[in-house]
């Protein structure tokens, strides 16, 4: 049997971390897998990961990056010294202990699913290895970043890409490497027996909560919707340094009866708040994916983003599963999230499609992909 490993910087929560469990739990069925992970952020993965699944911590620390800006923003000199040289020993022993599980390691196949570890993996790799870069994140037109993925990526055998218009990019960019650009979506890991009923006037966004999020645009969206559509309520699932923000703007302008913040929720929880919700609602900046709208979709909502989520253009079918609004224009945002307030047939029609075409996304066709490529070594 094929051993398998994953490198993995921790398996608590994002979107990184979901997609590494949920293709483990598959691979598992057919391979020997093992997760070799830098840092031990909780006390198992945060995601339901398959007992059969082997995982590795490699440091015993965690990472200090909260404890260096705290520092910083109470001029604690000495403190931040103290941050700052264990940062640097944190970061030695990232690259150490990485480096050195790639040089031993037994796998026949080794995926890398940070662009540092790419590197590391192409250039501490047995010969023997079949070396597979996983890339989750979109450029954004910042070509420093995709300058770097090139750079790391050049010595593996394949580049993963969530999207088509990635694979399609990074080739062009690794075209004079031996290292092969492949489209393989992220995995859906579960489709409910039952869809929501879109009854419920909730509207609901799911995710980190972070400024490429756009969170603060979603909730002066519904600060507007909320004037002529009091019923309904948002539901945010998800945290991050952005939270704050998003607190002060909901007192500040009397939401707090209209808009929970759930927080990080396990995947139970989500599914039942998207099957008593009506409306998705994604306000990013960018997004590779966006494993939340498929998520969101196999529920039967509709769902609405702006397009420059690049992820969710390959994703939703204008018109048919959801709506994509051009050129981040707010007004016309607002204006179809009321269109499926008001209209019930609407929501269930699209809902209905949306449905039906993520199925396409679901585990046991996805992970024939990765058979393709695992097979040729």
């Amino acid at each position: 049997m094929k051993k398998i490993s994953i490198l993995s910087l921790h398996l608590g929560y994002g979107g990184i971390e979901k997609s590494i469990v949920a293709l483990a739990n598959l691979l598992v069925e057919k391979y020997n897998v093992e997760i070799a992970c830098t840092y031990k952020l909780y006390d198992k993965p945060v995601f339901e990961l398959d007992p059969r699944v082997k995982v590795i911590y490699l440091t015993k620390y965690k990472p200090n990056k909260k404890e260096i800006k705290q520092a910083l923003a109470k001029y604690h000199f000495i403190k931040l010294c103290r941050e700052v040289l264990k940062g640097i020993k944190i970061l030695n022993a990232r690259k150490k202990t990485m480096i050195k599980y790639i040089s031993n390691t037994n796998s026949n196949v080794v995926i890398a699913t940070r662009d540092i570890f790419d590197e590391w993996l192409g250039e501490y790799a047995k010969p023997n290895v079949l070396k597979i870069g996983w890339e989750h994140n979109h450029y954004h037109e910042d070509l420093k970043y995709a300058d770097n993925i090139t750079r790391c990526a050049s010595n593996l055998d394949y580049l993963i890409l969530v999207s088509k218009s990635l694979r399609n990019f990074y080739r062009l960019k690794l075209n004079k490497t031996n290292c092969k650009c492949v489209y393989i979506p992220n995995i859906l890991d579960s489709y409910p027996s039952k869809c929501s009923s879109l009854k419920e006037k909730r509207l609901i966004s799911v995710g980190r909560l972070s400024k490429e999020k756009g969170y603060m645009d979603l909730v002066g969206i519904y600060n507007v919707l909320v004037k002529d559509y009091p019923d309904w309520i948002l539901d945010i699932v998800g945290d991050g340094p952005e939270r704050k923000n998003i607190e002060d703007y909901i007192n500040m302008h009397n939401l707090s009866d209209k808009v929970t913040l759930h927080g990080f929720q396990n995947k139970d929880y989500i599914d039942k708040l998207l099957n008593k919700s009506s409306i998705y609602l994604m306000t990013s900046y960018t997004e590779s994916f966006g494993i939340v709208l498929i998520e969101a979709m196999s529920h039967g909502l509709p769902c609405i983003a702006f397009s420059s989520a690049e992820g969710a253009r390959e994703i939703i079918d204008s018109g048919r599963t959801g709506y994509l609004i051009k050129n981040r224009n707010v007004r016309a945002y607002i204006e179809k999230v009321e269109d499926l307030m008001n209209d019930i047939d609407a929501r269930k029609k699209i809902g209905h499609e949306s449905r039906k075409d993520v199925k396409k996304y679901n585990g046991n066709e996805v992970v024939k992909f990765w058979y393709k490529i695992i097979e040729k070594k």
